[in-house]
């Protein structure tokens, strides 16, 4: 079953349980990934369909940010009901730790052992290593830790 496919189901599911916050996460997940269709004029594979979904959970915990400042309790905890439910359909993240040994072994490997200029560098080595399975501005603050 493609992850489109599971995300139809799961679609259909919340719709007879009647659970309004899963339908509508789902339903603009669902929108999304139609609209890059429609855009590219062609289907979209899996890896296609989880680029979307991160995006689509990257926007919503940038919007936490803003809500928090606004004070709009009522909203921060919808998006974050969202984000768990979007957050399911990708795979598992790195830990802190795990990045932290990926980091350290990969500065190892270029031969950077610290200051601010070898910024670049390190992120431009270790990005690829943890596409799709870490969040950038998560290994950019570790990096920043390491190189300090």
């Amino acid at each position: 079953m493609t992850l489109q496919e599971r995300l139809t189901e799961d679609f259909k599911a919340a719709m007879k349980a009647h659970d309004e916050v899963k339908k509508n996460t789902l339903s603009f997940a669902r929108a999304a990934i139609k609209q890059v269709e429609v855009d590219t004029r062609k289907e979209v594979e899996d890896a296609d369909v989880l680029a979307i979904l991160k995006k689509q959970v990257k926007m919503r915990k940038d919007a936490l940010a803003d809500f928090e400042k606004a004070g709009r309790t009522d909203l921060l905890d919808s998006y974050k009901a969202e984000i768990e439910i979007l957050e399911a359909y990708l795979p598992e993240q790195m830990s802190e730790e795990q990045i932290r040994k990926l980091v350290t072994e990969t500065a190892a490997e270029v031969g950077v052992e610290g200051g601010k200029q070898n910024m670049g560098k390190l992120m431009k080595s270790v990005m690829p290593k943890v596409k799709g399975l870490a969040d950038g501005n998560t290994v950019r603050k570790i990096i920043e830790e390491f190189l300090a």
